[in-house]
């Protein structure tokens, strides 16, 4: 099985900005009104823009209809801390704390006065210490498999949401290229890249009788990263555990699955 893929090596470094989001018809909650006396930093995720990401969930639901939408955080600098992460919802006049799962996964409420207040969503870590994705899965899935139109509405959903966080200032004129949804996740230049729960040794797409292995050009980051490149990457420390999918490939249905051969399997099956 051949994948087509036209590939640039500098993409993986240029998602980086992105636009606002048309209000969406928020749910109403009890508002919280306290004074938050902090200076806002433009790389924190935009609420907005993560309401954003939850609508096109909705809307896109039949892709994985299954499925919940959670999003969580993942390191990104060899010094991150991922324990005790707090996380909150702050604008001018509101805070309102987020709770964070043990796996550092969680659901953002929804708060019309957040939004009218264009708040951002804060870490009590430094913005360039973690990754921010999306994690949308079928109950009942085996361990260390995926299937792809859960893989497909992550994309979408992350996107909308604002929360790849590559960014090399030197190509910034070039963002607004490569922020479009609809386009990274169905073009094969798209480069949405995903992260297994461990190291990868290979991954092979099933549907039905069909199978084939993803080529190691879709492993890794490509396999294009170098010592100057990867600190603008979100896979910086995870990069043994990235992947890209064919989900703009409308030949491999929805209920296809990806399985993950880890390395330690590999390891432990060795001679």
């Amino acid at each position: 099985m051949m994948f087509s893929r036209l590939r640039c090596p500098l993409l993986p470094l240029l998602l980086a900005v992105w636009l606002g989001a048309a209000a969406p018809a928020l749910a109403q909650e009890p508002i919280q009104s306290v004074t938050v006396s902090s200076t806002r930093d433009p790389v924190d995720k935009s609420y907005r823009k993560m309401i954003k990401g939850m609508e096109r969930f909705e809307r896109e639901h039949a892709l994985a209809p299954a499925a919940a939408l959670r999003f969580y955080l993942l390191p990104r600098s060899p010094q991150a801390q991922m324990q005790g992460i707090l996380l909150r919802i702050a604008g001018d006049n509101v805070s309102v704390s987020v709770p964070v799962a043990d796996d550092n996964s969680f659901v953002l409420p929804r708060n019309q006065q957040a939004w009218l207040e264009d708040a951002a969503v804060l870490a009590n870590r430094k913005t360039d210490s973690m990754t921010w994705r999306v994690s949308v899965r079928t109950p009942g899935l085996p361990e260390g498999v995926r299937r792809l139109g859960d893989l497909r509405l992550e994309c979408k959903v992350g996107m909308d949401a604002g929360l790849i966080s590559n960014s090399a200032p030197i190509f910034g004129w070039l963002s607004n290229l490569l922020t479009d949804t609809d386009q990274v996740c169905s073009s094969p230049e798209g480069n949405y890249l995903f992260f297994a729960e461990r190291p990868i040794y290979g991954v092979t797409l099933r549907a039905g009788p069909r199978t084939a292995a993803l080529p190691f050009k879709m492993l890794y980051a490509a396999g294009d990263q170098s010592a100057e490149t990867l600190p603008y990457c979100d896979c910086q420390v995870l990069l043994d555990r990235s992947y890209y999918a064919p989900i703009w490939d409308r030949g491999w249905p929805d209920d296809t699955l990806l399985e993950f051969d880890f390395i330690e399997h590999q390891a432990r099956t060795a001679p």
